[in-house]
């Protein structure tokens, strides 16, 4: 099964131009993409696949993170890629940005997910959270406003 971690957001949005966990999503594809890993971001509609396309444009020269909308760019896909459709290529790490589960999220070793400030949103992660562990992916969290990131990891088996 795959590894499902969930970054919990405990402070509210500072950037009304973005969310958050929209800026760690992209943060992370960065990250991904320069351990060679093919990343699949998944977005609620159409709009948010947009802007997270536009964010990932501005980032500077030397962190340009390869990326397109499915069904543009190369055949199989830039590095990363931003849908609110299922993905067309098998990808390492999917990047959920959806307020459910997707229903291919077996096809990846490892889900990143998020727990916003906010409260519905909190409600919505602790369901996909609950539906992951249901179907048997190793889960963990991580806090994102802590001080030592590693007094905060929870892995939790099945």
């Amino acid at each position: 099964m795959s590894q499902v971690l969930f970054y919990i957001h405990s402070q509210p949005d500072t950037n009304a131009d973005l969310p958050a966990h929209f800026v760690q999503a992209c943060q992370l594809a960065a990250y991904y993409y320069q351990q060679n890993k093919k990343v699949f971001i998944y977005t609620e509609n159409q709009q948010d696949a947009f802007v997270v396309d536009e964010y990932l444009w501005q980032f500077d020269g030397d962190s340009f993170v390869p990326h397109n909308l499915v069904g543009e760019g190369p055949r199989y896909g830039s590095p990363v890629e931003i849908s609110w459709l299922a993905p067309q290529h098998p990808r390492a790490v999917l990047i959920n940005l959806n307020q459910s589960i997707p229903k291919f999220n077996l096809n990846f070793q490892q889900i990143i997910d998020f727990v916003p400030a906010q409260e519905q949103l909190r409600i919505n992660a602790r369901m996909r959270y609950s539906a992951y562990k249901k179907l048997g992916h190793t889960l963990s969290t991580q806090d994102v406003e802590a001080t030592s990131q590693e007094s905060t990891n929870q892995t939790e088996d099945k």
